[in-house]
């Protein structure tokens, strides 16, 4: 009985030390909503600089993944180009594709037939009466072309190793044309290759530095909060409350900021994509795939919005309040 009793004891304890800790809870979550509210000029100003925190974020995402995917249609876009003799044998050619198509590194290879090189030739240069001229009076005769697309366009050297090896390919090569991927036409390919490189790396460090910026413009204007409360933190260190009680309105506080601030970012961000995709688009800027992901996974992008803004806004509170909480 007396160990039955003892039992009870300790339940009737947890269950009153459980009811304690809720209240307590309940009560800084109070203190933290109407400490928003207390000050309104500076209720705004950590707001503001927590939604531009997350707007330069979610804009630095957003613009990353326009970037890399019009990266990859440029990418997709460039093609190698290998000049086949415009009488050299169909087996022939057609077991020359199936060599290179095989070759470690090349996604597709597609062939034009000396006709077609021709009528693209004749579609390009519809602009120039002398050109044309010359190819109705000449009528000059024309080489297949194999327009092979590799997975990098910073390494052919798979092709370069085809071309000067393959003894099929060396007997249809059209006497006189280099591959686009040596020669002057190789310097522009390679300057197409290091300005992606380059696009992909400032995207994520601009990204990078910017978030950071933002991040500590927060951290700052939560402290001003904080400084301008030091009498009250003080006031409720004498009369015995512990640290994480007087620590916990400032963390609630500072997750209202990042919850709201979530939403206004998310909404302008959004609405930015929306009204530049005309402009954008205009210029051959890829952003249609971006737009679209967003749109659909909307609901999914504001709950990640606001747990990293009240990520932040606790972060940056707990670290805040440190300098005023030691004894």
């Amino acid at each position: 009985m007396k160990r039955g009793k003892k039992m009870t004891a300790k339940e009737f304890a947890l269950r009153k030390r459980k009811r304690r800790q809720w209240i307590t809870f309940l009560r800084m979550l109070r203190y933290g909503v109407n400490n928003f509210s207390r000050n309104a000029w500076l209720t705004v100003a950590a707001t503001a600089m927590m939604t531009l925190t997350l707007l330069v974020i979610m804009v630095s995402f957003m613009a990353r993944n326009v970037l890399l995917d019009t990266v990859a249609q440029i990418r997709d876009n460039v093609t190698m180009s290998m000049y086949i003799s415009a009488d050299a044998a169909d087996e022939d050619v057609a077991q020359a594709r199936e060599d290179v198509q095989n070759l470690e590194g090349v996604t597709s290879v597609e062939y034009v037939t000396p006709d077609e090189y021709k009528d693209e030739y004749r579609e390009s240069s519809r602009n120039d009466p002398r050109a044309l001229a010359a190819l109705n009076l000449a009528e000059p005769t024309f080489p297949g072309v194999f327009r092979v697309s590799i997975a990098d366009i910073n390494d052919p050297s798979m092709l370069e190793d085809y071309v000067e090896n393959n003894e099929l390919y060396q007997e249809i090569v059209e006497e006189g044309r280099e591959p686009s991927f040596a020669g002057e036409r190789r310097d522009a390919i390679d300057a197409i290759g290091r300005w992606v490189g380059f696009a992909e790396n400032l995207g994520l460090f601009v990204s990078v530095v910017l978030a950071t910026i933002s991040s500590l413009v927060v951290f700052n204007t939560i402290r001003m909060a904080i400084f301008n409360r030091k009498d009250e933190i003080k006031m409720m260190k004498l009369i015995g409350a512990d640290k994480g009680f007087i620590r916990g309105p400032f963390v609630v506080e500072a997750a209202v900021y990042g919850l709201i601030a979530a939403v206004i970012a998310t909404g302008l961000a959004v609405g930015l994509l929306v009204a530049g995709q005309p402009t954008l688009e205009a210029y051959g800027i890829l952003i249609d795939p971006t737009l679209s992901f967003m749109k659909l996974y909307i609901g999914f992008v504001l709950l990640a919005m606001i747990a990293l803004g009240a990520l932040i806004g606790i972060v940056s509170s707990l670290f805040a309040t440190r300098k005023y909480l030691k004894i």
